[in-house]
């Protein structure tokens, strides 16, 4: 998989795309992530990407024409199969999104900043764009960073363990289950006897019902769906 990550601000994804699994991804050569660097595109001494709004409203805009000449040079290298702007008004990323986009071969990812960007850009050039939660960020760098770990962690061979993922919270819409490793009885606080047991239908149930128990508990919203898709 390549991700090209197209951002004012490289520097800020250097430290979380270089360490633990997405660093193995890449070094594995599993994972391809390119940083763009948007002022490579511009054609101003001052390397400007952002303007005044019309209207005369406060923020500065992110220009077209830097961010147009950007992909349009990304696409004559090779096809994409999503074009991703990271927006607080976007789909909210969840698991499903993460394992859909897993399976694609090369995606952009534009990092927002300062008010926005140009409505036009949104309108021709973008194909999804996602968000992380409802809350506004200083610039979209964050948000890329975490697209491009949830999604590069699924690529089979990322991980150690590959059945590890499928294991994860949100997978089947449900909360994960308590873990616990050694020791069995610390200060008196123990491991549950059933996880001691050996007996992995036993365990199996059990893990069910506890991450049933937490999603009821702990998120309700999700509960509620799994009972009427049920």
């Amino acid at each position: 998989m390549r991700i090209d990550i197209i951002t004012v601000l490289p520097e800020l994804l250097e430290s979380p795309l270089n360490h633990s699994i997405v660093k193995r991804a890449r070094d594995k050569g599993l994972a391809d992530i390119n940083i763009v660097n948007l002022r490579d595109f511009t054609t101003d001494k001052r390397r400007t990407v952002d303007d005044y709004q019309y209207g005369g409203d406060a923020g500065m805009v992110m220009m077209i024409e830097p961010i147009d000449k950007a992909i349009t040079y990304l696409k004559s290298q090779r096809d994409y199969d999503e074009v991703i702007y990271t927006s607080p008004d976007g789909e909210v990323l969840n698991q499903k999104t993460a394992n859909t986009l897993s399976t694609y071969q090369n995606l952009i990812i534009l990092c927002g900043h300062y008010k926005g960007i140009d409505h036009r850009v949104r309108e021709h050039l973008i194909t999804r764009e996602i968000s992380i939660g409802d809350y506004v960020l200083t610039g979209g760098e964050l948000a890329a960073a975490v697209i491009t770990d949830c999604v590069v962690r699924l690529i089979p061979g990322a991980m150690s363990d590959n059945e590890s993922a499928l294991s994860d919270s949100f997978q089947d819409n449900l909360l994960a289950p308590p873990i616990y490793t050694r020791p069995a009885d610390y200060k008196g606080w123990k491991v549950p006897e059933i996880l001691l047991s050996g007996n992995e239908a036993a365990i199996d149930q059990w893990q069910m019902e506890q991450s049933m128990e937490r999603t009821k508990r702990l998120r309700p919203e999700l509960y509620q769906c799994i009972m009427h898709n049920a």
